[in-house]
């Protein structure tokens, strides 16, 4: 077990930012409450295979739309963990439901207040758009009973909210989302505690790790191309194009940011993060996949919340191969939604090979 430092911190928010693929939370939220969690406690991770089999490891994620600013208060994150506990003993250790600029530190603050260390995995090592695709599998599973707390709202518009739910997994991970819907922003949501040999078989083993590899990637460079290619190398990627965004369309809808991104030949869809890539129509990556912007200035990852008209951007992309992937991105039936949203094929790009 080690103690989580401040240079840590840095580089996972920055590596999760880049892994988030359009999503996965605010980069500047994400490094908000990593430098609180530290000075509020000493927040520790360790690797899986120090946990015997049986001990229960609980997902702690963030659900809610990206555009809206509404974001968790950091005790929403303990009260989530606390209520979680007060149901089901045994949890020790927490995971992140993915990776993102947010999410890579979603159980930094929890860890320490509560003295539960982090877990380097994830149940996903990239950002996805539904609570089934970072279940690690566990959708397939039509015996599953789902646990879930989901904490947070705003008390200035009377719509704080705590819940405490257990179900199928669709049936509940529908009614959570409605929840965040319904609260105005983003709850954090604790769910699916599972015996750490299951998370060794079915989750993304290593993810935090490959986030600090890509942040510290990241901060080797001094310049905005400088970063963009260090990351580009550490991912395995390359630069797909450097433009201006000539539009972008945004609708939220059912708890989800949905739209489109156009620069000169490229056009990204997105579902709350980046599904598909192509240009002039030819599809050059598709979810899971990695498809990132990056500001071309800077360097700075760019989320799907954050793209504007005008903005200069860099787009670079990864093949799903080259990231820590959970058991979700395994099931084509999860793809379904996607290709309903987006009115685009998905599944066939994505297991035609299988």
């Amino acid at each position: 077990m080690s103690k989580i430092k401040k240079e840590w911190v840095e580089a996972a928010v920055l590596g999760g930012a880049i892994l988030g693929g359009g999503g996965g939370g605010s980069l500047e939220e994400g490094r908000r409450l990593g430098k609180l969690a530290l000075e509020l406690g000493t927040p520790t991770i360790l690797d899986i295979n120090q946990l015997p089999d049986e001990s229960l490891i609980l997902t702690v994620s963030a659900v809610g739309a990206p555009s809206m600013n509404q974001h968790p208060l950091p005790s929403h994150y303990v009260k989530a963990v606390q209520l979680m506990v007060k149901h089901l003993e045994g949890i020790r250790g927490l995971i992140t439901n993915e990776i993102g600029g947010l999410a890579v530190i979603n159980g930094l603050i929890p860890s320490a207040l509560l003295d539960i260390p982090l877990v380097d995995a994830a149940c996903n090592g990239r950002a996805h758009p539904t609570g089934a695709m970072g279940s690690m599998g566990l959708s397939m599973n039509d015996e599953f009973v789902s646990h879930q707390v989901a904490v947070g709202g705003v008390k200035e518009d009377s719509r704080p909210i705590e819940i405490y739910t257990q179900g199928t997994l669709s049936t509940v991970s529908k009614m959570i989302r409605k929840a965040a819907e319904e609260a105005g922003g983003t709850l954090v949501v604790t769910r699916n505690p599972v015996p750490a040999q299951y998370v060794r078989d079915n989750a993304a083993v290593g993810a935090l790790s490959q986030a600090v590899q890509i942040g510290q990637a990241y901060l080797d460079g001094k310049t905005g191309r400088e970063r963009i290619e260090k990351v580009v190398g550490a991912l395995n990627g390359v630069i797909v194009a450097q433009e201006k965004v000539n539009s972008v369309e945004l609708l939220t809808q059912g708890g989800f940011d949905l739209g489109v991104v156009k620069m000169g030949e490229i056009e990204l869809t997105f579902w709350n993060e980046y599904m598909t890539l192509e240009k002039k129509g030819n599809r050059l990556a598709t979810f899971p996949d990695l498809i990132m912007t990056m500001e071309t200035d800077t360097g700075r990852p760019l989320t799907t919340a954050e793209i504007h008209n005008g903005q200069g951007v860099t787009v670079v992309m990864s093949s799903r191969d080259n990231l820590s992937l959970g058991a979700g991105m395994r099931d084509p039936k999860l793809f379904h939604d996607i290709e309903e949203v987006l009115n685009k094929e998905i599944i066939k790009y994505v297991f035609s090979k299988e």
